[in-house]
């Protein structure tokens, strides 16, 4: 048995946990707020700023966990790179979690080390740093933080007079302690998709069928699993994910996230160094490990065979309508009924109006409709608080 520290305990660690829990392993559970839906299911808890190295330290410290999993972008990550050298298991790895953390990092590396087909890009600490790439970029284009999470500071600016409010959402809605945004070119393409990827110690590199999404404002919608594309544009992207997560080194499930224009070329687009919010879909059965199965076996070292698509599948995210420090009304009945339908509510303790409070899963044979597929799952999703309003565009 292992003892696991996990450092962030959203919906994605809950997934791991149970996966670990399965597997007679010991978790601790971390986050910033008490009862987070990984605390729930794991064996110990702590609330600590995970910013705050001196209390990172001193939970590492007394649970002397044999690995950590960060599940979050908001952790002191130096502080991995020096547990890592006392002897402590990192996943995938401390430089990963280092790199993936920053966009700048993981940009530079993909396109200006790696050579990987990116977005044109800058960087800018000031406005005028800001409104300078603006002009050499052109308009539309993408403004993010350097450091963030689930679109949180992200937006699409169409002219100069939106420029200024972007820069200060970006600035406002950075994570820890960077204070950096990037300024991207506008990709016109067809559509997004995930390749999850997973990379073992003692096996070859494994990648997942494609999964499709839907992302609004930066945040993920729903996605869909398989994702059809042609045998070039997966190869194109196979390349490219073998080619980053090796230079990043580690073992472990990586989301690296896709453009795919309308011409068929595939753009590198993100990486995220853990479960990924869009392979939630295959908790509905798509293939025969779920992702966080995935995740826990290539940490912990043990063979994955193979990963086999075994059925079509279909998430679409459960959005609060309300602000509420209650337990929400859940419709569980009328999403019941369903057949081939799967609920997970994450039990987050504390509501905001769009926060993300569960999923609903459908699948089906392999080669089903899957447009219909898809409206059944956001359907089902919406019945569960009463609203289908989050899903207009």
């Amino acid at each position: 048995m292992k003892k696991i520290l996990l450092l962030g305990s959203g919906e994605l660690g809950k997934e791991f946990a149970i996966a670990a829990k399965r597997a007679g392993q010991y978790v601790i559970a971390c986050d910033s707020y008490d009862n987070a839906p990984a605390m729930q299911v794991a064996d110990e808890a702590e609330v600590i700023n995970m910013l705050d190295g001196t209390a990172l330290d001193a939970v590492v410290g007394f649970h002397e966990p044999d690995l950590i999993i960060p599940e979050i972008e908001a952790i002191r990550t130096e502080r991995l790179v020096d547990y890592e050298r006392q002897g402590i298991q990192i996943a995938p790895s401390a430089r990963a979690v280092n790199f993936t953390m920053n966009r700048r990092a993981i940009r530079d590396l993909a396109a200006s080390e790696l050579g990987l087909r990116t977005a044109k890009y800058f960087y800018a600490k000031t406005y005028e740093e800001f409104k300078e790439a603006a002009d050499e970029i052109g308009f539309p284009c993408v403004v993010k933080p350097l450091m963030s999470s689930s679109g949180h500071g992200q937006s699409y600016v169409h002219n100069d007079d939106e420029l200024q409010e972007a820069f200060k959402n970006a600035m406002e809605g950075a994570r820890g302690d960077v204070k950096e945004v990037i300024i991207e070119e506008f990709i016109d393409f067809d559509s997004e998709f995930t390749l999850l990827t997973v990379t073992q110690k003692n096996g070859p590199t494994l990648f997942c069928p494609p999964i499709g999404h839907v992302q609004k404002g930066g945040d993920y919608r729903e996605s869909w699993q398989p994702y059809t594309i042609s045998d070039e544009a997966l190869q194109q992207a196979e390349h490219m994910a073998d080619e980053v997560t090796r230079a990043l080194t580690g073992y472990g499930i990586w989301g690296v996230e896709f453009f795919l224009t309308r011409s068929g070329e595939v753009i590198f687009s993100e990486l995220s160094p853990r479960p990924h919010d869009t392979g939630m879909v295959t908790l509905a059965h798509t293939t025969n490990f779920s992702e966080f199965e995935l995740h826990f076996r290539a940490v912990m070292g043990l063979p994955i065979p193979a990963i086999h698509l075994e059925h079509a599948g279909c998430s679409a995210v459960i959005l609060s309508p309300v602000e509420s420090g209650k337990p929400l009304p859940y419709n569980l009945l009328d999403a019941c009924k369903e057949d081939h339908t799967r609920l997970r509510i994450f039990g987050k303790p504390v509501a905001h109006i769009g926060r993300r409070m569960g999923v609903a899963l459908c699948y089906d044979e392999i080669g089903t409709d899957m447009t219909a597929l898809r409206d059944k799952t956001r359907r089902i999703a919406a019945t569960v608080l009463g609203t289908d309003s989050y899903m207009k565009k």
